[in-house]
């Protein structure tokens, strides 16, 4: 009798959802936003190493990255992994209405899409990879990563060029639903793009000089910029004309065609009062999405001439800190049709019993009519990738080649790769009206409510590692497939190196939370520059 391993390893993943339902609840608690994921890295460097992995924490320079390893024999090297950042401003609580979590600002972190589901869903499919390993001696090794900052496409660019992603047979990238029609499918020909990420910083160090011949000497005032002076604009100044200028030639750039995106976020200031002091320094990050590196290299020149021109009307210097440069994503066919088999067998997730209960809850607080089927069908309903990419396809371009943004795409220049989509829970909504965002917030942390896709998407991972390790055909051709469409495989004609060439970028004021005498609270601390000063 043929042994289905692969009717095991769905039953593993059920017999341990209450486990990962428990754990992903840690995770999605914690809200840890951008580089500030201590907690969260190191509950996964535990768990991993009490499952008897081998793990490099801090891996590549990035204090809460991690790289986790196990093996048995000699067999084909497999991975997936798990992010695990929030996202400022977004503290919501798993309740049905509008709440922090207990004791936090509402400014602090919370998951959005969420990815505290997203890591636990790759745990889920790795673990029980492992357990079919070890029940019928399958050969190969698992490697699973931790992968902070994804909301700024942080880690994996960083981790790319280092070397993390080498020797791998293939890889399982998996994403919650975010946008239609990408709910329970794989992507088929058209992946996220490329992406820059840029930090431009103003110091005003000089604001003695803002006025020549105006100073100490000249009015014999003790102070220099005395409360009846003119002072220097400073770098809060340079901060907020980049702001409008960057918005005024962002009209001007490019035409509105493609889904380019650059937004922005002013990091942090000097903190000046409204005394007569000028602001030292003030920071503004950029984000810049486009299908290719050409244009992202348009924008940010234009950025840069834009920041030296704020600089030079607030008497202020500037400089540029690198975030992030990141790859356009690569396909596969072959991958991704073997996981959307996995996904067929698995089934859509369902969201019924106390996950209807909890989306009623919400629409009454929202004095909605309760719907008698609150979640959308999309996220209910099978999506094959062809036809997902069709519909996809009539939004955009015909030359355009990418779409939309994240950074696993850095993972499909080594090793062939799928990407992954599950339903997430998403209400349906009468006709002219928008649910806020905390509804879909709280809902990620719900456990009926989020567990159904949690489940679904580890058992479809598993089964794909499993195909990996055991299925030398399919590994054959993944591998023909990446060979011809990187023109020989890695270092091929064809083939993108990593564009990161940058250290990860840690050292910014990414906020965090503290604790203090009143408990944990969110704060920004100190920048790199402060750090050069201390002695």
């Amino acid at each position: 009798m043929t042994v289905d391993i692969g009717a095991e390893l769905l039953a593993w993943v059920e017999a341990n959802k209450t486990r990962l339902s428990d754990w992903n609840q840690t995770i999605w608690n914690f809200g840890e936003t951008a580089w500030r994921e201590e907690r969260s890295a190191a509950w996964y460097v535990t768990r991993l190493r009490e499952e008897g992995f081998e793990v490099e924490e801090g891996s590549a320079g990035m204090p809460t990255a991690f790289s986790a390893r196990w093996s048995q024999g000699s067999g084909p090297s497999v991975m997936t992994y798990a992010e695990y950042d929030a996202v400022p401003g977004n503290c919501q609580k798993a309740a049905p209405y509008r709440a922090p979590r207990d004791g936090l600002s509402r400014f602090a972190g919370g998951h959005t899409d969420p990815h505290s589901a997203l890591g636990m869903s790759g745990f889920g499919g790795l673990l029980a990879t492992k357990a079919m390993m070890e029940k019928h001696g399958i050969q190969g090794t698992l490697r699973f990563m931790g992968e902070p900052a994804e909301k700024v496409r942080g880690s994996k660019p960083i981790h790319a060029a280092k070397g993390y992603y080498d020797g791998l047979e293939g890889i399982v990238s998996f994403h919650p639903f975010y946008m239609l029609p990408l709910s329970n499918t794989c992507r088929w020909e058209t992946h996220c793009g490329p992406y820059y990420g840029v930090i431009y910083e103003f110091l005003c160090e000089e604001p003695e000089s803002w006025l020549a011949g105006v100073g100490r000497s000249a009015s014999g005032n003790p102070i220099p910029a005395a409360h009846t002076m003119a002072r220097a604009p400073g770098a809060n100044d340079a901060v907020t004309t980049m702001f409008n200028l960057a918005k005024t030639a962002r009209d001007h750039m490019l035409p509105h065609s493609g889904t380019w995106t650059v937004n922005e976020t002013i990091l942090v200031s000097g903190q000046a009062t409204a005394d007569n002091l000028p602001a030292q320094m003030a920071q503004i990050m950029y984000a810049m999405r486009a299908p290719s590196r050409e244009m992202l290299d348009r924008i940010l020149a234009v950025l840069d001439r834009t920041a030296e021109a704020a600089a030079l009307a607030a008497h202020c210097s500037v400089k540029r800190h690198w975030v992030s440069k990141s790859r356009p994503g690569l396909a596969n066919h072959a991958m991704a049709q073997r996981t959307y088999n996995h996904l067929e067998r698995v089934g859509a997730p369902r969201f019924d019993g106390d996950a209807i209960t909890a989306a009623h809850a919400i629409q009454r607080e929202l004095d909605l009519e309760p719907i008698a089927k609150p979640y959308i069908d999309a996220i209910e309903t099978l999506m094959p990738p062809q036809e997902a990419e069709r519909l996809m396809r009539a939004e955009i371009p015909a030359w355009q080649t990418h779409y939309t943004s994240d950074d696993y795409t850095d993972m499909t220049w080594h090793a062939p790769t799928v990407r992954l989509y599950i339903g997430r829970p998403a209400l349906k909504a009468p006709e002219g009206f928008t649910y806020p965002d905390w509804v879909m917030n709280a809902l990620g942390g719900m456990r009926p409510c989020i567990d159904p896709m949690i489940l679904t998407a580890s058992k479809t991972i598993g089964l794909t590692l499993l195909d990996l390790l055991t299925d030398a055909d399919f590994r054959a051709a993944t591998r023909a497939e990446f060979n011809s469409r990187t023109g020989g495989g890695i270092g091929g004609t064809a083939w993108e190196a990593p564009w990161c060439d940058y250290p990860a970028p840690i050292e910014h004021p990414w906020p965090r939370y503290i604790g203090t005498s009143k408990g944990t609270e969110w704060w920004i601390p100190e920048t790199a520059t402060d750090r050069a000063f201390h002695r």
